[in-house]
């Protein structure tokens, strides 16, 4: 599913009216309509229920009249409360304005007054808020006045539905500089906005509902930009079917490199997700110190041992015999665990423009890059990256407050920089290619917060790939179902004290809820 931004959203809509005929008031018609449908999931029968629209001036507050219009219509009591000057209601707005007074129903303004005791009086008697005040143009912080109620809203225990994005939030970063609507479910028009995907928005948004207004197929397909959402139906078309012949060659060989003395878990980690994730064999390779140790932890993986320091971590030389055991593998997992001792980053700078296969980098791989991050220029096939904000800010020598505040315009420069596919972790985490496509993943959960989790997500992405998909659709989708196996852990067990090993265990759970998808 494509996401957009204020302004791209806008041209979509003025080409609808301009290129296709479709009138600016059927679009708002629809849109209010969609809006109603919601409400009636919530409520059920809205004959009797109390409904209260709070509207602006501008086309959100169009959307507003005709929703109560409707909600009127159906026998609900609709009372509409206006934070703007009425006689500033133009356009489409100021139509169904005038619709809704031919009905012989008011509008109370609160232009011009407090208001508060107002609203608060209101919201006694009501039985669900409906936020049509501003929309996906608004920017900055709202004012104080329209502010302090909105604080009302947001404090009254009703819920409230939010018409298009919810008010004092903005449309293309999904920060809010003030006071916000904090929605129990949003009603976004055509495709989502990012704001509405990223973090905090996702927070403000509620439950959110992307309805079909009307926007033709086509428009969408040419204009908008190459920003998606991460959905199961995408994921399922992704994954390669399981034929009944198959065996175990044909879902891929997969080779970790990964562990350090004190890091063995990591190496696990790696290897038990790949294997959870579908691949047909793993190898895990580490120092030779560690290796029985490996052999012990791991009964359903193969284990190498490489060329070893002496103090359980990677020599210099471990280079050839990682090459060597590449030209049996379709993929390789590096960096989990290996520690940043000078002989491992040595190591890590000169075996990458050497390799030829697919290779995802995490953790000690990517900090044995920083300084020297042109190297990933020179390797011969591709590469995803996946470091967390603190890894990316050591890449890029920028901070990590920096990073977050940034997260897609980081993440697409450093694919387009790098040449590299992009996994910036975190809420919300943010996959960048190359070619300027960007993929937001809406799964996971702050349970996932923990150690090794990172590692588990690496292990998904290799096994994908050594599978047949795509680096980028990889990288994508394994976001995608290493969340989902964090949701599903954290319904059995809660997110205090969810552990990366809950993790794997819900990997192939998590598959399946794509696979089964109708």
């Amino acid at each position: 599913m494509r996401v957009v931004t204020a302004a791209e959203m806008k041209k979509l809509d003025q080409l609808t009216i301009e290129e296709y005929g479709v009138p600016g008031l059927v679009l708002m018609e629809n849109a209010g309509r969609q809006v109603v449908e919601v409400i009636r999931q919530v409520l059920g029968n809205v004959r009797g229920k109390v409904v209260t629209v709070f509207v602006g001036k501008g086309n959100n507050g169009g959307d507003g009249f005709v929703i109560a219009r409707h909600l009127s219509n159906m026998g609900a009591e609709v009372k509409v409360l206006a934070l703007a000057d009425v006689k500033e209601i133009k356009g489409d707005a100021a139509v169904n304005l005038e619709i809704w007074q031919k009905m012989g129903q008011g509008v109370y303004s609160l232009h011009q007054i407090d208001g508060i005791n107002i609203v608060r009086l209101v919201l006694m008697n009501t039985d669900l808020i409906v936020d049509a005040i501003y929309g996906t143009g608004f920017h900055g912080k709202m004012r104080e006045r329209v502010g302090r109620i909105v604080e009302v809203l947001n404090g009254s225990g009703k819920p409230i539905v939010a018409v298009d994005i919810p008010s004092g939030l903005e449309a293309d970063t999904g920060r809010a500089h003030g006071p916000c609507i904090q929605a129990a479910h949003t009603v976004t028009f055509a495709l989502p906005k990012l704001g509405l995907i990223l973090e905090p928005g996702a927070d403000y948004a509620g439950e959110l509902h992307v309805a079909d207004i009307s926007i033709p197929p086509a428009l969408i397909e040419k204009e908008a930009p190459q920003h998606y959402l991460i959905t199961a139906e995408l994921v399922k078309e992704w994954l390669p079917p399981r034929p009944s012949a198959a065996h175990k060659g044909s879902f891929g060989r997969v080779l970790v490199v990964a562990g350090s003395r004190g890091m063995t878990g990591a190496a696990y980690l790696v290897g038990e997700s790949a294997l959870r994730s579908g691949a047909g064999l793993i190898t895990v390779a580490v120092p030779e110190s560690l290796h029985d140790i490996m052999e012990s932890k791991l009964s359903e993986v193969m284990t190498i041992p490489l060329p070893d320091t002496g103090n359980g971590s990677l020599s210099r030389s471990a280079r050839q015999s990682i090459l060597t055991l590449l030209e049996s593998a379709g993929v390789l997992a590096l960096g989990p665990g290996i520690s940043t001792l000078p002989e491992v980053v040595a190591m890590v700078r000169e075996l990458l423009p050497s390799v030829r296969v697919p290779c995802v980098l995490d953790a000690d791989a990517l900090n044995a890059l920083a300084g020297e991050v042109e190297i990933m220029r020179k390797v011969q096939a591709p590469v995803i990256i996946t470091p967390h904000p603190g890894e990316m800010a050591r890449l890029m020598n920028i901070t990590t407050t920096e990073i977050q505040e940034n997260r897609l315009s980081v993440a697409e420069k450093a694919a387009v920089t790098w040449n590299v596919i992009t996994l910036l972790k975190g809420a919300r985490t943010v996959v960048a290619a190359p070619n300027g496509a960007i993929y937001i993943n809406p799964t996971g959960n702050p349970g996932m917060a923990t150690g090794g989790s990172g590692d588990v997500l690496t292990g998904v992405i290799a096994s994908l790939i050594a599978q047949g998909l795509e680096p980028v659709q990889a990288a994508s989708a394994g976001a995608f179902i290493h969340g989902l196996a964090g949701d599903l852990s954290a319904k059995e067990k809660g997110m205090i004290g969810l552990t990366a090993g809950d993790i794997i265990s819900n990997l192939p759970a998590a598959t399946r809820e794509i696979v089964e998808r109708q």
